[in-house]
């Protein structure tokens, strides 16, 4: 199949849905109020409550919820075709994943930036507001362990000249020799380039919010400085072991989940957004002159039998596996915990959350095409399915992917391309570990609130809360591959994106709205993930004796059933009456 196909089927779906189906959610469901005073506006403390410039806070949002997910999930689920994958995030992203953004950040506002867990405090009680803060800590936990396990393998990343298209003479990159096959020092760019980032992001923040430097200046500024990191890091590439990357970058988010968000947060996201705009559009271009000159897939479109040897049977595995770019209960987290607190203008909730869902579901579409159309399905199954532990690196395989496109559509060295492949994740994985750790941290802080009259003063300090979020995340991520912990990583997002529905249906349910657009993708959510706990548990994690991973596995069964069965007592409750979906 040529490879524009599925790209140029999904725009206009996507806008179809966004103008049409978007409002009907903003206008007959929500009811969204350009006159109401966001709570960015009403508390704006300067530290958590900011009201922002929209093209900010969506720079934020986007880049904290794109991260690495829309990327490495159709990555790995290209082992059941393309076909499914394109299925499920256009779908997915539109009727799903959509709606459950945009319904968040929607609430959030409502209940005064409040996250998804005093939502749930609110419609479900307080026992569903323990349940709902204990299991988000569960996922931020797995999802924080995975991304510090790929981010350290992709700073260490190698990769053979013969398949940058350069010679074992080239002067380009810095290089080594493994097993006699010289590779090029890909990792160590890309180390370099996010050191630089980082440390310019507190300048970033000053002249945003201390100067108020417009916006496009800023843009150009962060263009600039993406680009001359790159440069930095072709002459000078930081190699470091993996395992000292782990430590490094734990270290990193103990210290930025404290600092005000204007300072580090908002602007690293902003300088970091320019690069995966860029690569949106590089992507973008480079589908569109193949798809002029013929390119194909190198990928079956179907291809379920390989696909449920390596991963389980389609449903739903596949359906975990692809979480960001359809659907994330990551993405509440975030705009329950610092976009809601940045909105400037309740109307703009639609803008930042619908539409961001479904950029990032482009996104998606972009990195399974780049992988399917820039690596042959041997080579894929070498970097992602290598059949030795520790080996698969979902990262590189996009990254070297990308850059193949790029010079079979555009004519840019391989070699670059999968250079700025790589950054378009690095940048944004350490971002998403930037938000989740501080979004544990508040969530510790509510817990010991919950479980104590009067919390001890370490309860409540930043370092404890902090700290106990890395040290969690740390121990996780050395105990197990990545491998490991993507699957229950998955279900565990996905699981909460169905929480999240439910507890949204309960709010819209006592706000005496419509509640369908959001219980139905719940039932899907909660069938799919449930299902997906029961085949991890009994077919990886008890045959392998891996305790750790048994008893997250249970304990998130038995949260996300207890939330259930608190939703449904509520909906029974005399004097109820659900709206009618016409």
């Amino acid at each position: 199949m040529n490879i524009g196909i599925p790209l140029l089927i999904a725009l206009p779906l996507f806008w179809l849905a966004y103008k049409f189906y978007g409002n009907y959610l903003a206008n007959k469901i929500f009811g969204l109020d350009p006159n109401r005073i966001t709570p960015a506006k009403q508390i704006n403390d300067g530290r958590d409550y900011v009201p922002s410039k929209l093209s900010v806070v969506f720079a934020h949002h986007f880049a904290s919820i794109a991260g690495a997910g829309p990327i490495i999930g159709p990555t790995i689920a290209l082992i059941f075709g393309y076909a499914p994958v394109w299925l499920w995030i256009v779908f997915g992203g539109i009727f799903i994943g959509a709606v459950h953004d945009f319904s968040a950040i929607f609430v959030s506002l409502r209940e005064g930036g409040k996250s998804m867990a005093e939502v749930a405090n609110k419609t479900l009680g307080k026992t569903g507001f323990v349940l709902f803060i204990a299991f988000t800590i569960v996922m931020i936990l797995l999802v924080t362990s995975a991304f510090l396990d790929l981010t350290a393998k992709a700073l260490g990343s190698l990769v053979p000249l013969n398949i940058l298209r350069l010679p074992d003479t080239q002067t380009l990159l810095y290089t080594i020799t493994q097993d006699g096959v010289v590779k090029g020092k890909i990792g160590g760019i890309a180390s370099t380039s996010v050191i630089i980032m980082t440390l310019f992001a507190p300048l970033a923040g000053f002249l945003l919010y201390k100067k108020s430097v417009k916006p496009w200046l800023m843009s150009i500024f962060a263009i600039v400085i993406g680009i001359a990191s790159i440069v930095v890091g072709m002459y000078i590439p930081v190699t470091i072991d993996p395992r000292w990357w782990q430590v490094i970058i734990s270290i990193y988010v103990l210290f930025a989940a404290g600092i005000p968000v204007w300072l580090l947060l908002q602007p690293r996201d902003f300088v970091n957004v320019h690069i995966l705009y860029i690569g949106i559009v590089l992507l973008f271009i480079a589908i569109v002159v193949g798809t002029a000159t013929g390119l194909h897939f190198n990928f079956p479109a179907f291809n379920v039998t390989e696909g449920i040897n390596n991963l389980g049977w389609i449903w739903p595995m596949l359906f975990i596996t692809v979480a960001c770019g359809a659907i994330s209960g990551f993405h509440a987290l975030v705009a329950g915990g610092t976009t809601c607190k940045q909105l400037s203008d309740e109307t703009a909730a639609k803008r930042v959350g619908f539409a961001g869902m479904l950029l990032e579901s482009v996104l998606a579409i972009c990195a399974f095409t780049a992988v399917a159309a820039g690596l042959s399905f041997v080579d894929y199954k070498q970097f992602v399915f290598p059949g030795i532990a520790g080996k698969d690196n979902p990262i590189l395989a996009f990254a070297v992917g990308m850059g193949t496109l790029l010079h079979n559509g555009l004519g840019i060295h391989t070699a670059y391309g999968t250079i700025f492949g790589i950054l378009m994740l690095e940048g944004f994985v350490i971002t998403t570990l930037d938000t989740a750790v501080r979004l544990n941290r508040y969530l510790f802080e509510e817990l010991w609130g919950l479980i104590f009259k009067k919390p001890v003063p370490i309860l409540r300090s930043y370092w404890f809360n902090a700290g106990l979020s890395v040290v969690l995340m740390f121990f996780l991520c050395y105990t197990n591959q990545f491998k490991l912990l993507w699957p229950i990583f998955g279900t565990a997002n996905q699981l909460l994106a169905a929480l999240t529905l439910i507890a949204v249906s309960s709010w819209l349910l006592l706000n005496g709205k419509k509640i369908w657009v959001t219980i139905l993708p719940a039932f899907f959510m909660i069938a799919t993930t449930t299902v997906s706990l029961f085949i991890l548990l009994f077919k990886k994690y008890i045959p392998t004796h891996n305790y750790i991973l048994i008893a997250a596995d249970i304990l998130l069964l038995g949260l996300s059933l207890g939330v259930v069965i608190l939703a449904l007592v509520k909906v029974r409750k005399p004097g109820i009456a659900v709206p009618s979906p016409q």
